[in-house]
């Protein structure tokens, strides 16, 4: 089988592959960290009642009696999520969901115990709840990094396409066209970029990994199984733009891939798609 491109255009490849696409907007999403704070601020500022209650367990059932919702919101305060759908050993040695805690004051007033919350509000060690939060969501955030790593770069493709006056569509599925559909057979799959041109319709995915790991692996195993597929139906052409020098921990997978697909380009040679798009 003739190989798309050669081991030194490959090399050239590597050799460009570039650090981060981070700008400082990158580490956190304060508006989203501000809405999730606010959704519970309401009763985050009537748990502060607990703080600096020496007994806690009857501060506890004074809340509950004026507002047992309000406990709903105590997951948060260990950086977790009720979505999470963590489980624990209560004191008896039973596992329990940790939104089970919540349903009455003894168990809200055993987890309070036993997470060390206690000694927090007792202590003074936290004087506001929702500045404490606000903190407690920061940190979560950086979970969202990957994702909007993924998203920043989408986002500088898309500037290079409009500076360019290309025209793109994002976020279109195959199931658009039928052909498409029939190549690909069931892995229904939706494509970051679309460029229609007179003659050729681009299928386009995007994506940065500035650090290794598994994922790497399959993503060029799967753009090297439907690359072939997509490029075999009559006018269209699949291309893939990637960068980040995490692509150093899977580069014999990225070479596999890099052998088989003909347009595959980073933030140093787009240039090259781009002209062909123009030409």
């Amino acid at each position: 089988m003739n190989k798309a491109h050669t081991e030194r255009q490959f090399n050239e490849f590597m050799s460009q592959l570039i650090e981060t696409n981070a700008t400082l907007d990158f580490f956190s999403d304060f508006q989203k960290i501000a809405s999730n704070v606010e959704s519970i601020s309401i009763k985050l500022n009537q748990l502060n009642y607990l703080i600096g209650k020496e007994d806690i367990a009857a501060a506890v059932r004074n809340l509950w009696t004026e507002n047992p919702t309000v406990f709903n919101v105590l997951d948060i305060l260990i950086a977790i999520r009720t979505s999470d759908k963590k489980k624990v050993f209560d004191k008896h040695g039973k596992i329990r969901l940790i939104e089970d805690f919540f349903t009455n004051p003894e168990g809200v007033i055993e987890y309070i115990e036993e997470t060390g919350l206690q000694k927090v509000f007792q202590n003074k060690q936290v004087t506001n709840l929702v500045d404490y939060v606000f903190g407690v969501e920061t940190g979560l955030d950086t979970n969202a990094r990957k994702n909007r790593s993924g998203h920043i770069m989408e986002h500088r493709i898309a500037q290079i396409l409009n500076s360019y006056h290309i025209t793109f569509r994002q976020e279109v599925y195959s199931s658009e066209w039928p052909d498409i559909t029939n190549a690909l057979g069931n892995d229904k799959k939706r494509f970051d970029f679309v460029i229609e041109t007179s003659s050729k319709i681009y299928l386009m995915e995007v994506n940065f990994y500035s650090d290794g790991g598994s994922k790497l692996n399959e993503v060029a195993r799967s753009y090297s199984d439907i690359a072939p597929k997509i490029n075999t139906v009559s006018g269209f052409e699949f291309v893939w733009i990637t960068d980040g020098v995490g692509w150093n921990s899977a580069r014999n997978k990225l070479q596999e891939a890099y052998y088989i697909i003909p347009k595959i380009y980073n933030l140093t040679n787009i240039t090259e798609f781009i002209n062909i798009i123009k030409r």
